[in-house]
């Protein structure tokens, strides 16, 4: 007997499973006609002067800076006065200050928008306070017309990030996102006032449902005509229509559009098509106000039995866990920085984000949405009650002062920092799930206990092991044991309600580090996927006693037998790997290691082995990646009785976790040396040479772990894997390297835009005579750039290097450096040269013009 259990999400509503079937909406783009780019010409200064809000206060002496800005990441790493927690870099109170011209008329209104200050942020137009916002991750905006005059204004914010070590890993401190002055008609369509869906999907034809806001901030009845204009991605127009509204004072009204497109081309991570709704309002016939939203026309659909379907296909989400920063650049992302980051991540075969853990900006929402990625948004990392953010899991023993976090401020401004984030992301096509909350149960005391892990006779362990008793005990200990004064599952569906409010076309989630109690307790009630964090082990337990709830993972390490449990059980939708990318935190303790080596690519953007496994696994294209080590250096010893390499804890690769045993991207060791070569690969067969002489075929079926291996005495030379997938090839090689010789450089651009946001990544990489790069031996690089840009830093990648960021010279990792430039708005030669002693200098010129490129 089959049975059909497929949850809806759309007007119609609910059966069960998971159909977010409808949407596929973008940003809310604000056009050029009502928005100013506020990011350029501040002035900042650290430290707190309580006189720094007024309008005439002589700032003349404060640094200049454009935004996005991160003041932390300015700072040298410090083991002293920083916090492992959020990787040894200093908070503080900042302010930042900006005078401009404007010039409006009585008819016209001015919102002034932040897409996110870290935190804890203060505003004053003209000396008058316009408001106060805690929450260091979610977007907001005031209406500051009434502070505003023709002629000159300034604009004041301070940011209170004393509390430096709020958080379990690296927050930045200052506007670390875009901020826009947007200036309209009194008579407009509201900062996020667009609503698109897709109620009906087919190859045919896709019903569109545009919800437009209309905001009338005049104190009169006005009436207005409000067109919507649909393009294709081509930019043709699909759509046209009209509707006619009367709206009292300070009335905000709602229009419904229906439309349909015929032979509608779909959006998905391969396909990333958008369209353009244009809303334009007029009034008597006067053009008003514009507002265009991009979206993207997808279904998507979960079921408990068979997994994740996105138009109608299904496939496994591939995904990786980014925190926000990007390590040189802090907090505040450049596009590009993220764009080559991402591509780098598509690459492998990575096909969704989970936002950990909380929202992220709304030009890294715009590249998912162009690159092609499913995201998941993440609200919160606390609730109600703390976490403790140098050893993780519930507050025990960091209750000081500079680790109060947003839990103070949750009960106020939970449904605000929720909504406001809705608002702003639910017409991304990439936006697939709504998380309300990580790993949450830790915070309540009741949750750990009721599991029998952890206060019980059992030796057990928790990672491996499933739960020491049924579910009914585990039910049973939860209702005897104390709550406290909040309890999990009522915030849980205070907040799952409040997401349901905004968008129904998306599944809600969390990401439940004890799920064998929270399915039993009312919270994974709430969800329509429970997302298991590390709890691979209980996919089958989980599918088992609850077979009409969705599951997945939703935070899991990064090694082959995660993926393996994936695609051993087609009721798992995917993973979300921990993580994507290193990241700056959660080091407590750990000096100099300032970052957590868990990504598939380091802290500067450089792809680890890791990737390389994931790049066998996650794609179909042949992929062939070489590793060395010394055999007393590696994770193998040569089994006496077969002569063959084995593993020194056996069955050791099933439990991996977060780090990826040490390997080497080079072939220079000593003379006969014994040397495990490791290749990671999606071929079934791989031949390894040796100065061009066979060492023998190996299959991919023979190796449990996914891991070729041949054990060989080290002979100067070149050491090389070929792969054989089909009736194709590849290849991966290694040169013993000679002594260093020069610097190389290279870029990811030609050129750069003077626009004051193009960036370049310059790699520096040491090679010897013969241009073979030389990765066992490290030396010092000295940065000298001539030309109108701005440095952005320096870095080598290594998670334990705590040399400044902003200098002009750095010690290589793997013999390599990254410097990053970014443009002004003025054009200009660059000339980049790389000096270290001994070495011939490198040297790159790469031109900054006034022409956009793209």
């Amino acid at each position: 007997m089959t049975r059909m259990r497929t949850i809806n999400f759309g007007i119609i509503a609910i059966v069960i499973a998971i159909c977010a079937a409808c949407f596929a909406p973008q940003k809310n783009t604000l056009t050029d006609q009502r928005t100013t780019d506020f990011n350029f010409g501040w002035r900042f200064s650290l430290g707190d002067d309580p006189q720094a809000f007024k309008a005439d206060y002589n700032d003349t002496l404060w640094q200049e800076v454009n935004l996005p800005h991160d003041w932390s990441v300015a700072h040298a790493f410090d083991s002293v006065k920083g916090e492992g927690a959020t990787g040894y870099l200093q908070g503080g109170i900042g302010w930042y200050r900006k005078t401009f011209e404007i010039s409006l008329d009585k008819n016209q209104i001015t919102y002034l928008y932040f897409d996110g200050i870290y935190n804890r942020s203060e505003v004053w137009v003209d000396g008058n306070k316009v408001g106060f916002h805690p929450y260091g991750y979610s977007p907001f905006f005031y209406d500051v017309s009434r502070y505003l005059k023709n002629g000159k204004n300034t604009v004041a914010v301070k940011v209170d990030h004393s509390r430096y070590a709020d958080s379990r890993w690296y927050t930045g401190s200052g506007i670390y996102r875009d901020v826009k002055l947007i200036t309209t008609d009194k008579l407009h369509v509201p900062i996020w006032g667009t609503y698109v869906t897709t109620p009906e999907v087919t190859s045919e034809k896709a019903e569109i449902a545009v919800e437009v806001s209309l905001k009338n901030s005049y104190d009169q009845k006005k009436k207005a005509t409000v067109e919507l204009i649909i393009t294709d991605p081509a930019g043709s127009e699909v759509v046209n229509t009209q509707q006619d509204i009367t709206t009292s004072g300070g009335e905000n009204a709602k229009i419904q559009f229906r439309s349909t497109i015929d032979s509608p081309t779909l959006w998905d991570v391969d396909t990333p098509e958008l369209y353009q709704a244009i809303v334009q309002v007029k009034n008597k016939d006067k053009l008003i106000d514009t507002y265009t939203t991009s979206f993207g026309i997808r279904t998507i659909r979960f079921d408990p039995d068979s997994g994740f379907f996105a138009n109608g296909k299904n496939q496994k989400i591939k995904g990786v866990n980014l925190h926000h920063d990007a390590g040189l650049v802090g907090a505040a992302v450049p596009d590009d920085v993220w764009r080559r980051r991402l591509q780098k991540l598509k690459d492998a075969g990575v096909n969704a984000i989970r936002i950990a853990h909380n929202p992220g900006s709304e030009a890294f929402m715009d590249l998912c949405d162009e690159m092609g990625f499913w995201v998941q948004v993440e609200f919160f990392d606390e609730w109600d009650n703390p976490k403790d953010k140098r050893y993780n899991m519930n507050e025990s023993k960091s209750k000081d002062y500079i680790t109060r976090g947003h839990h103070e401020f949750f009960q106020e401004w939970a449904e605000i920092d929720l909504k406001n984030t809705m608002l702003r992301d639910r017409n991304h096509p990439s936006v697939f799930q709504w998380s309300i909350g990580n790993e949450i149960e830790w915070t309540y005391p009741a949750y750990s206990h009721a599991t029998g892990y952890f206060n019980m006779n059992w030796e057990g362990n928790y990672f491996w092991e499933l739960p020491p008793i049924r579910p009914e005990q585990i039910k049973k200990r939860y209702e005897e044991a104390p709550k406290g004064k909040y309890r999990l599952e009522e915030t849980a569906a205070k907040l799952a309600n409040w997401t349901r409010e905004m968008d129904t076309t998306r599944p809600v989630v969390a990401n439940c580090i004890l799920p064998s109690a929270s399915h039993v307790t009312g919270y994974a009630d709430v969800l329509d996927i429970v997302g298991y964090s590390y709890r691979r082990v209980l996919y089958a337990y989980g599918h088992k006693h609850y077979p009409d709830k969705v599951i997945m993972g939703t935070e899991n390490v990064g090694q082959w037998h995660e993926w393996k449990a994936v695609m051993d059980r087609p009721f798992i939708s995917g993973t979300f790997l921990w993580t994507g990318i290193d990241y700056m935190g959660e080091s407590h303790n750990q000096w100099p290691r300032k970052a957590t080596p868990s990504g598939l690519l380091d802290v500067a953007g450089f792809e680890t082995p890791r990737y390389h496994m994931f790049k066998s696994l996650w794609n179909d294209v042949p992929h062939v990646y070489l590793t060395t080590q010394s055999l007393n250096n590696s994770i193998y010893k040569v089994d006496e009785a077969t002569g063959m390499l084995t593993e020194k804890t056996k069955g050791g690769w099933e439990r991996s976790l977060w780090i990826w045993h040490d390997v080497k991207d080079h072939w220079n060791y000593e003379e006969n040396e014994e040397v495990v070569v490791e290749v990671y690969s999606n071929c079934p067969e791989v031949t390894l040479y040796l100065n061009g002489e066979s060492l023998g075929t190996k299959k991919l079926e023979s190796f449990e772990d996914h891991i070729y291996k041949w054990l060989v005495p080290f002979e100067k030379g070149r050491i090389e894997a070929v792969g054989k997938h089909s009736k194709s090839s590849k290849k991966s090689s290694f040169q013993t390297a000679q002594k260093p010789y020069r610097i190389s450089l290279t870029s990811d651009r030609e050129y750069l835009n003077a626009d004051g946001y193009s960036v370049a990544h310059i790699v520096a990489q040491v090679v010897d005579e013969n241009q073979v790069p030389v990765k066992h031996r490290e030396v010092e690089i000295f940065f000298d750039v001539a030309g109108d840009v701005q440095v952005l830093g320096v870095d080598n990648g290594a998670a334990d290097n705590v040399q400044s960021f902003q200098a002009e010279k750095i010690r290589t990792h793997k013999g390599r450096a990254l410097l990053a430039i970014q443009s002004t708005r003025n054009a200009s030669e660059v000339t980049v040269k790389a000096q270290s002693k001994g070495l011939l200098n490198g040297t790159l010129k790469i031109p900054v013009t006034n022409t956009i490129n793209h």
